[in-house]
């Protein structure tokens, strides 16, 4: 992998890519009303108005994840009963469903409550990513983002790494690239 500084047009690059990879974590809407933290979206040709979340509950967690710039969006959402919906989670194309064990589901939530998780946040560690071509994935948690790269040198925070490990193990998402 080539290392790079930071160029000025990263830190725009980054900002289309979370807008982009946060529009890619549609949902529909179960309940029909309107959901704080959580935008409508009309669809095109009449169909069904998608939800696209720009914050997460307490519990909740949505993975996203590129590999390269111009890979496609894997998005994976789990709710607090350890429910969780993977779009492309493998980068094959397909949506899976699923349900943690309640082990796992017990561990995320301990691991999404740690006070820990909110000194982690891309806001906080003023994180910059620094590798090309390498797969990003983004925690998209109550706390806020965090995001790591899997490329050599970078540590992974302690509890969004779990968290990220633990997600990786249990679905078809994948912690490398």
């Amino acid at each position: 992998m080539l290392y790079r500084a930071p160029s000025r047009l990263l830190i725009p690059l980054l900002v289309a890519a979370l807008a982009s990879a946060l529009t890619g974590c549609s949902l529909f809407n179960r309940n029909g009303g309107d959901t704080p933290g959580v935008q409508s979206a009309g669809a095109a040709a009449g169909g069904p108005a998608l939800e696209v979340p720009t914050t997460v509950a307490a519990g909740q967690v949505s993975l996203l994840q590129r590999l390269g710039a111009d890979g496609p969006l894997r998005t994976l959402s789990v709710e607090r009963d350890g429910a969780w919906q993977c779009l492309d989670c493998a980068g094959d194309g397909v949506t899976s469903r699923g349900t943690l064990a309640p082990e796992q589901t017990e561990r995320l939530q301990v691991l999404l409550a740690d006070p820990t998780l909110a000194k982690e946040t891309d806001q906080v560690r003023q994180y910059r990513p620094t590798c090309i071509d390498a797969l990003t994935s983004s925690l998209l948690t109550s706390a806020g983002l965090v995001t790591s790269q899997d490329c050599p040198g970078e540590e992974r925070t302690k509890v969004a790494g779990e968290i990220l490990l633990l997600l990786t193990q249990a679905t078809p998402a994948e912690v490398e690239g």
